[in-house]
């Protein structure tokens, strides 16, 4: 049996319901504690990752731009959205990419993702802050892209496979195979 692809009105609808549980990953880490000001585990970005070989590119970074513009309305200031614009989309396009031409399979390109957006953030705080001291934090956001890029990949890897085929067609994913016609009778 042959899956096939949303309609548009149900891209839509699947589109908006994961932007707002992406919305609901990011406003959940902002509760997590963390030793380093600006690292994030970056669950929000686990439903882009999961959009790129599902339902495309264009898709998943609709959903992410508009999480992000709506994280910053709802609970950021002007500030916090350039970093997230920065971080988000820099993060988006190196993830996309490495996706794109198979460079790397979906946990790599979430450590990328992690990687480049703290690398994003720090080239936006260096103008806004007036000062190249906010590097000396590098050493630890590149670690902690790298730790959590790899626990949203692995999360994604594990997740890809158990999403519905009818919303999430993949066509990395292998169809089970039709039921194989009878033989031919032989005829004496």
């Amino acid at each position: 049996m042959k899956t096939s692809r949303p309609t548009v009105a149900r891209r839509v609808a699947l589109s908006a319901v994961l932007c707002a549980l992406s919305l609901l990953f990011s406003y959940l880490e902002t509760f997590i504690p963390m030793p380093v000001p600006g690292m994030k585990i970056g669950l929000a970005n686990l439903i882009p990752l999961l959009l790129l070989p599902t339902l495309g590119i264009p898709t998943a970074a609709c959903v992410s731009l508009l999480r992000i513009a709506l994280s910053a309305l709802l609970f950021g200031s002007p500030v916090s959205f350039l970093y997230s614009l920065a971080g988000g989309t820099v993060s988006f396009a190196v993830m996309a990419l490495a996706f794109k031409f198979r460079l790397f399979g979906l946990t790599g390109a979430s450590i990328l993702g992690g990687v480049f957006h703290n690398l994003a953030q720090i080239a936006v705080a260096i103008p806004l802050l007036g000062t190249a001291r906010v590097t000396v934090l590098l050493p630890w956001l590149l670690l902690s892209g790298t730790v959590a890029g790899l626990a949203v990949g692995l999360l994604g890897a594990f997740l890809l496979p158990r999403l519905p085929r009818s919303l999430f067609p993949n066509p990395a994913r292998k169809e089970p195979d039709a039921e194989p016609a009878e033989p031919p009778e032989n005829d004496p």
